[in-house]
């Protein structure tokens, strides 16, 4: 016979004693408070300060950089979780000035997965998980797009934290070559428990110098075929997209990555409301963009000011962070001023992408460049004055689109991609080994290399994490990527851009 507690001692367990976790609509409006304007989880780029600087140029919904499940809850990397999130510290997550909030994870272990977001689910708003990773290192750690193809286990590793969580579960992924595929996917993963999907309109083949662009009919379809709000995710350069955007998709809000990264004031001026019902499909009412020095202020002033933020901060940030976002935010100067570019990529702070502190004037080098940067814009706007910047904007002859002024915060888009290379078709060999006769052609054929352990795999995501292997090949928002490379291999954007040192990574998977 069962017993019944005392009445002096209520069952923990009891629903009465549990709080409500939100979920669907009722979490996007009660607790997020309806984001249209989304930062994407980026490796080693949406971190706090970045964080910080975003949500005060109209961000209204931030993830976390994609966190490793399987190191995560490892208790032996002490390190990594502090690098990837400082719990210590008690800012990130912070509802104060770190919310909303969600936390990706990347993972294959339902398990694991589950036990890592237990230890971090009440600093944060919700968990996602990250279904589309495109890159060669999540092909080897069988994560990211490369679950596309075991939906048992995507629905596990969903289901696992709708059952278990205190938070929502919420999931951002990629398309399948046909729009049916696409809306069973999602299907799939709202039956699963995801209370929020994130749709980035690209293939998991869409990648490096072939990013190309997004699927907006895709992320349409997936909108009208699920209950839950949907995120657009891809071909966001200026704010004239946003609007486009969610006016050909219907979805409930848009995500930006590179976009976002070139310029930090991307969601700037924009209205803060959202409609109050967002579970229809019908377009947004035009709005008036703010003026262009709003959406695109001097892009120095944005790197002194997150670097004054991450001056402040108790929580460390990686220094192949800051100078990452240098690099980005400056862009369209660097490739003029060639001299402070190659100061920027000289600068040393505490060995190679080290986390230190930067009290006692760490900082300084960076805030000495920036300082420079911003005499010589001055400079050149007074060369300027008497024009508008619509009188001093050009249009790119390769894609079509607007290049500002160079003092000027603005995305960066590179040419549209060639042609993929057609997959060449594998030739039959002869069975010679049958009649006992060795293969000719197998005798000489150099053996396959090793198989990768399970310690170099973990050295290669720590690597990852610490933007030592990766560099910058991707396109717009949404689809900025990278690939592993060697420490002598050259970023794949203009030639001398990006000095040693910056450190971008897996950004907007």
């Amino acid at each position: 016979m069962s017993s019944v507690p005392p009445a002096s001692m209520p069952s923990v367990t009891s629903d009465e004693t549990k709080p409500k976790k939100l979920g669907g609509y009722d979490f996007y409006k009660e607790v997020l408070g309806s984001p249209k304007y989304i930062v994407a989880p980026m490796v080693d780029q949406s971190e706090l300060a970045w964080r910080r600087l975003s949500r005060r140029y109209g961000a209204q919904l931030i993830y976390t950089p994609m966190i490793n499940a399987k190191m995560w809850a490892d208790d032996t990397h002490k390190n990594y979780r502090t690098a990837n999130f400082d719990i210590a510290s008690g800012e990130e997550g912070d509802p104060a000035i770190d919310r909303p909030l969600i936390i990706q994870f990347c993972a294959n272990d339902p398990e694991k997965l589950l036990a890592s977001a237990k230890m971090l689910e009440g600093h944060c708003d919700a968990v996602d998980i990250n279904l589309g990773c495109p890159q060669d290192i999540a092909k080897k750690g069988r994560y990211g797009a490369f679950l596309m193809d075991d939906w048992d286990l995507v629905f596990r590793l969903i289901n696992i934290l709708h059952t278990n969580l205190s938070v929502p579960v919420t999931a951002k992924f990629r398309v399948f070559p046909t729009v049916e595929k696409t809306v069973e996917y999602a299907k799939m993963l709202e039956r699963a428990g995801a209370q929020i999907l994130t749709c980035h309109g690209r293939l998991r083949e869409q990648r490096g110098q072939y990013a190309g662009l997004a699927d907006w009919s895709k992320i349409k379809a997936v909108k009208e075929a699920v209950s839950v709000p949907v995120f657009a995710n891809g071909n966001i350069l200026f704010q004239s997209d946003i609007e486009e955007c969610l006016r050909a998709t219907g979805a409930d809000g848009v995500m930006s990555a590179e976009g976002q990264l070139y310029n930090a004031a991307l969601f700037a001026g924009l209205s803060a409301s959202s409609p109050s019902s967002t579970t229809s499909t019908s377009a947004p009412t035009t709005t008036a963009h703010p003026p262009p020095e709003i959406q695109h202020p001097p892009h120095v002033d944005l790197a002194l000011e997150y670097l004054s933020i991450v001056q402040s901060l108790k929580t460390r940030t990686a220094v192949s962070a800051v100078k990452g976002h240098l690099f980005k935010l400056m862009r369209p100067a660097l490739s003029r001023e060639t001299d402070l570019r190659e100061l920027l990529g000289k600068v040393k702070i505490g060995g190679k992408d080290a986390d230190v502190s930067y009290d006692g004037g760490a900082l300084q080098p960076y805030v000495d460049i920036c300082l420079e940067m911003k005499k010589r814009m001055e400079r050149d706007t007074i060369d300027a004055s008497g024009k508008t910047i619509e009188e001093l904007t050009t249009i790119d002859k390769a894609t079509g689109l607007r290049v500002l002024p160079h003092w000027l915060a603005q995305p960066y888009f590179r040419p549209p991609p060639p042609p993929m290379p057609a997959k060449r078709e594998k030739v039959q060999k002869p069975k010679t080994e049958a009649l006992g006769t060795p293969d000719p052609i197998k005798a000489a054929t150099v053996p396959a290399k090793r198989s990768i352990s399970e310690t170099e795999l973990t050295a290669d995501v720590e690597k990852l994490n610490e933007g030592l292997v990766s560099v910058v090949t991707g396109i717009d928002g949404g689809g900025f990527e990278s690939e592993r490379a060697g420490k002598n291999a050259k970023p794949k954007l203009e030639p001398g851009f990006i000095q040693e040192g910056v450190g971008v990574s897996l950004v907007g998977v």
